[in-house]
């Protein structure tokens, strides 16, 4: 019998053929034991979060630790999670309950490390791109070039954009970025500055909601989760793309209680933390909990030009390597994002020195180099 189930009453010895029907209360115990400890804990859960706008209690930290800790480890069915994920899609996670999912994560998922050096660690969507083309794959390069460390994560093809992936737009320039070991993806971190966890190959647990995230046609809280998260440990700056406003808000919210103390969300394109160079780049500084917004004017540093949009992987590449040695279409966003970049890791007090680091990282083709180092390892 499960301890956390009452016995059903005694009906003593006296008990007479009325009684062969149990009472309504003994049949629901009878039935939350079948399902066993773990899923009938869930169902409670699953209660707390999807009982309706006025009586929705919500979850405190430990219990969303608690029920993503239960759906990483696979302790409850399908039909539950996919309950669990749309009812908090509906309703919208509090910050509470994004901390204790990420308290999850963290227990549970790879951990890479830069001892002595405070690294860029993004957090993008997982569902990829489809309109516009990537940069973040290309900024990573030339800011590793410079000796400034990134941290990137993402996985295959997911739900519901199946947009392109960062493994797909790596791989597609030469860098191979899955079926590799983490000691792979730290020996690489360690040496050149760059590296890709790959869900599949790094955090096969979260990879098992994948398929629940498939069948509810929409984006749960664990795609909010994805932008928050990192794998790296120690010191770094989070770069959390989002859209909507109140998304930001939750995230500043939810990384102060996990200890987050240098944050920076950007309304990047299609949610990422690509900035662009048609209007002013919406971002937001978050030191010790207070928020700093901050605006970046691409025409106050003569840049014009339109987002490139985005067609296919083969165009992508030729793109991606012209931009790398300072030519194409794609140059001008990449020198934009790698100054603002370099700007907001402090490398430069102003944005218009960061703007000359940037023209001639690309003119002497230093992402380039890198990219060359990492073919085929």
């Amino acid at each position: 019998m499960s301890p956390l189930l009452p016995e059903p009453a005694s009906l003593g010895p006296d008990a007479t053929l009325q009684t062969t029907v149990p009472p309504a209360e003994d049949r629901r115990l009878v039935r939350l034991r079948a399902l066993g400890p773990e899923r009938s804990h869930f169902r409670e859960l699953i209660g707390k979060v999807g009982s309706g706008e006025h009586t929705s209690t919500g979850l405190d930290r430990q219990e969303a630790g608690v029920a993503m800790d239960l759906m990483l480890q696979g302790q409850v069915d399908d039909a539950q999670m996919g309950a669990f994920l749309i009812a908090h899609r509906i309703r919208r996670p509090h910050p509470i309950e994004l901390s204790g999912m990420l308290d999850s994560y963290r227990r549970w998922g790879p951990v890479l490390e830069t001892p002595g050096r405070r690294p860029l660690c993004f957090g993008v969507p997982y569902d990829g791109r489809s309109r516009t083309a990537p940069l973040l794959p290309l900024v990573a390069l030339v800011l590793a070039s410079d000796d400034l460390p990134v941290v990137l994560h993402g996985g295959d093809p997911m739900p519901v954009k199946f947009g392109v992936t960062l493994a797909e737009l790596f791989e597609s320039i030469g860098i191979p970025s899955t079926g590799l070991s983490l000691s792979d993806v730290q020996q690489r971190l360690d040496r050149h500055g760059l590296a890709l966890t790959h869900q599949p190959d790094h955090f096969p647990l979260a990879e098992r909601l994948v398929p629940v995230r498939d069948a509810i046609g929409k984006r749960p809280p664990v795609a909010s989760l994805e932008l928050l998260w990192t794998p790296h440990r120690g010191q770094h700056l989070l770069v959390s793309g989002f859209v909507h406003p109140p998304t930001e808000t939750r995230a500043w919210q939810a990384l102060q209680d996990c200890g987050e103390t240098d944050l920076l969300t950007v309304k990047g394109l299609e949610g990422s933390t690509d900035l662009p160079t048609s209007r002013a780049g919406i971002t937001a500084r978050v030191r010790q909990g207070v928020p700093e917004r901050i605006l970046l004017h691409p025409r106050d540093h003569g840049i014009t030009s339109a987002e490139v949009p985005w067609q296919s992987l083969e165009l992508w590449r030729s793109q991606a390597l012209a931009a790398l040695c300072g030519e194409g279409a794609l140059m001008p966003a990449l020198r934009w994002n790698v100054a603002a970049y370099l700007w907001f890791a402090g490398r430069f007090e102003r944005l218009e020195e960061a703007l000359e680091r940037a023209t001639g990282l690309l003119l002497a083709r230093s992402g380039e180099r890198l990219r060359r180092q990492l073919l085929n390892r």
